[in-house]
């Protein structure tokens, strides 16, 4: 926690500063949230906010004027980064006004709107390049990147993924943990923890097409069931980072110039499944969204001539 426990009474409630009712927020969020979200509110918390206003009093944050701290924030950091700093000094905000009775103007805060990011998509060309080469070379890391390419999975998903979870039978891949790297604030550095996803749709299940049951087949054999997938081994496993730059490599070695991001992966799967006719909803249930209206809005664009082909089957 960032301080200790608040001792003050209910009269001295208007000297309380900004860093005592911070911490009282954390405690709460504590047993609400995930490890990985809690330690993301901590280091956001702790890098951007108690700095600015850690020994501000209750009337002077009545007072002040939040939307000058986003501008110079502006200038500095991406409108995401931005939005998520808001987000948490907004809900700090709230829970003030709430327990001892503040007036902090919390709706008049505004957070930049977000820059609109290109979806990354690989072409057909590249796809079948990467493709080509990561069957080429049969390593657990390079299979990796073709699950994901078949089935939009995250990093953190496949860096999580072991050889319990994939069903050859049924041909199914269970996603049940995602493996990441948080902030520790005891240890004051970061660590890896692997954990179930941020979200219940997250949990799920993902059918294997026959084109991808036969690449995993080839190299499914001489493993146990708690081997992480892209290492083969029970305790050893590959962090995002470095997967991150594995895959940088890859490309270079598949002959695509385009420095494609990781993700790029999941955005090709999930514009493909589109393309070929897959409903929104069975889309957002195998891409674990929390709900189909993220799906709708990041990869269902109707463009006009779909729009007249569809009118033309009235």
């Amino acid at each position: 926690m960032l301080i200790k426990e608040n001792i003050l009474n209910k009269k001295n409630k208007r000297n309380i500063v900004f860093e005592i009712i911070a911490s009282e927020w954390l405690k709460i969020k504590e047993k609400e949230v995930k490890k990985s979200t809690f330690s993301n509110y901590l280091y956001i918390i702790k890098k951007y906010l108690i700095c600015e206003f850690g020994n501000m009093k209750i009337e002077k944050l009545e007072k002040n004027d939040f939307n000058k701290y986003i501008d110079i924030l502006s200038k500095k950091l991406k409108s995401k980064t931005i939005k998520d700093i808001i987000i948490i000094l907004k809900a700090i905000l709230n829970y003030s006004n709430e327990k001892y009775n503040s007036n902090i103007k919390t709706q008049k805060i505004k957070p930049p709107k977000l820059n609109q990011d290109v979806l990354q998509i690989l072409n057909r060309e590249e796809k079948e390049k990467l493709t080509k080469y990561c069957v080429k070379e049969n390593s657990f890391k390079s299979i990796g990147i073709i699950i994901c390419l078949n089935t939009g999975l995250r990093i953190g998903e496949i860096c999580a993924l072991r050889f319990k979870d994939i069903d050859l039978d049924k041909k199914e891949i269970f996603i049940k943990n995602t493996l990441q790297r948080i902030y520790d604030s005891t240890l004051e550095k970061t660590k890896i923890i692997i954990d179930e996803p941020k979200t219940k749709s997250s949990v799920r299940c993902i059918p294997i097409s026959n084109k991808l049951y036969n690449i995993i087949k080839k190299v499914s054999d001489n493993h146990n069931e708690n081997d992480f997938f892209l290492t083969c081994n029970e305790r050893r496993y590959i962090e995002p980072r470095i997967y991150r730059e594995y895959f940088k490599k890859v490309l270079i070695k598949s002959k695509i110039k385009y420095p494609y991001k990781f993700h790029a992966l999941r955005h090709t799967f999930a514009t493909e499944c589109i393309d070929v006719g897959m409903d929104a909803k069975s889309l957002s249930e195998i891409l674990g969204h929390a709900n189909v209206d993220i799906t709708l809005n990041r990869y269902v664009h109707s463009s006009y001539e779909r729009k007249k082909k569809y009118l033309e089957k009235l």
